[in-house]
């Protein structure tokens, strides 16, 4: 029955038919994807205000740089012909990159520019795990729980290059009515240049040329970002260990010592060649706790993975991306490896758009520490094997509502692993 499921729903998304690629790349340089300006701009594009390139697109995973992106806004500012809905985004872009359409000559008022000096995006969540997992009996152990989470994400100009960005985080269990945690996930500065950014703080830790299998957290130290079509990556500082997957070994190796963060090092290649982008990465952990750490070599305090990907953008609505990871320092659940087909893309800002995917996962636990999946944020559903599938709809603008299923094996058993996920997004 479950594998009937799974290759229903399998080829329901193979042979669907034709709009945004799901999860699209972000098209700015130095805006993040839940920023407002990501789904304004692609509504706008979608409108057929905004036409991106001279060819029309906007060169699949391709980023483009705040000076591009202003271009594109003043031909939209000149026109006449929109609609009263995409006028208010256009102006809100235009507030966002004032200083760049300063340059072209394009004035945007000082009181505007004033008034949008300090952002505040943010959202509300739901989240819902529904697992099942054999246990060594034979028996099957099942486990639901849900999630409250509130998110405030400000950022603040501090002059023409230079903004300041954090992220606070508010969690609950609403099935026991607790207290909510409160807690400054990410603060840092950023300076963003011509080919050139650099974050210093507690920022963002993604792991881009996996599109986010080994991690999607935050570390404290630096990054360096330079190039243009191909863009390198140099990063350095301290990260929690205590953000590894639950009940995983490291996380359970991390209780014992009391030893909560690693070193850390690690340089990325990220790039695009026309539909085709791709990258790999090296990153070296260093800690004590690896010395506890079932699967890992003995006595070491290293952790060295490496990871490749790549993915092909066959229009706007095809997306096929796979990667692969290794942990050299790892003698058992070492390797990582993904496939995910995508189609379409729901974008909050476009009400009635919907985007869905299906997958294969491969994910050992001694590699793939921290990923952004979140039907991997249970206990019973990590390091493992299987298929996943799943769909996202805006049924009101800033209002997503998504669903996934997982079915696998567990690695180190070869026992039954089974989750459905679902959450409820608020932007604001």
């Amino acid at each position: 029955m479950k594998k009937t499921l799974v290759s229903a729903l399998t080829t329901a998304l193979v042979v669907g038919a034709a709009s945004t690629t799901f999860a699209a790349a972000n098209p700015f340089s130095d805006v993040p994807a839940d920023h407002w300006a990501y789904d304004a701009v692609t509504q706008l594009a979608a409108d057929g205000v905004i036409e991106g390139y001279g060819d029309t697109t906007f060169r699949g995973q391709q980023n483009i740089t705040r000076y591009e992106m202003a271009q594109m806004i003043a031909k939209a500012m000149a026109r006449t012909d929109v609609s009263a809905s995409d006028k208010a985004l256009i102006d809100k872009l235009a507030a966002e990159f004032s200083d760049e359409l300063n340059n072209l000559g394009v004035r945007v008022s000082n009181l505007e520019r004033n008034a949008d000096n300090v952002k505040w995006n943010g959202q509300a969540r739901y989240r819902y795990w529904s697992q099942r997992y054999e246990q060594k009996d034979g028996s099957t152990k099942k486990q639901n729980n849900d999630q409250l989470n509130f998110r405030l994400e400000p950022s603040a100009e501090v002059n023409q290059n230079w903004h300041v960005n954090a992220r606070i985080d508010a969690f609950t269990d609403p099935s026991k009515d607790t207290d909510a945690t409160v807690k400054l996930a990410r603060v840092w500065a950023q300076g963003d240049y011509k080919n050139f950014q650099v974050k210093l703080g507690k920022l963002p830790f993604f792991s881009t040329e996996t599109a986010g299998m080994l991690f999607d957290d935050q570390f404290s130290g630096a990054q360096v970002t330079f190039g243009k079509n191909l863009k390198a990556t140099l990063e350095a500082g301290r990260w929690n260990l205590n953000s590894a997957n639950k009940q995983s070994n490291l996380n359970h190796a991390t209780g014992q010592m009391g030893d909560n963060a690693a070193n850390y090092q690690g340089i990325a290649l990220n790039g695009t060649a026309g539909k085709l982008y791709g990258g790999a990465a090296y990153r070296h952990f260093n800690s004590n706790v690896f010395k506890q750490t079932t699967g890992f070599e003995k006595n070491t305090d290293e952790a060295n993975i490496w990871s490749v990907g790549a993915g092909y953008t066959f229009d706007k609505n095809w997306n096929l991306y796979g990667a692969y990871a290794k942990n050299e320092k790892a003698e058992s659940d070492a390797t990582a490896h993904n496939i995910q087909l995508n189609y379409k893309g729901a974008q909050k800002a476009n009400k009635g758009s919907w985007g869905a995917y299906t997958a294969y996962r491969y994910m050992g636990q001694n590699v793939a520490f921290a990923p952004t999946y979140e039907t991997f944020l249970s206990a019973g559903v990590n390091n493992v094997k299987g298929w996943e599938v799943g769909t996202e709809y805006v049924p009101f603008t800033n209002v997503t509502a998504a669903a996934y299923y997982f079915n696998g094996k567990k690695l180190d058993t070869d026992r039954d692993a089974e989750l459905l996920f679902g959450r409820v997004n608020f932007w604001f």
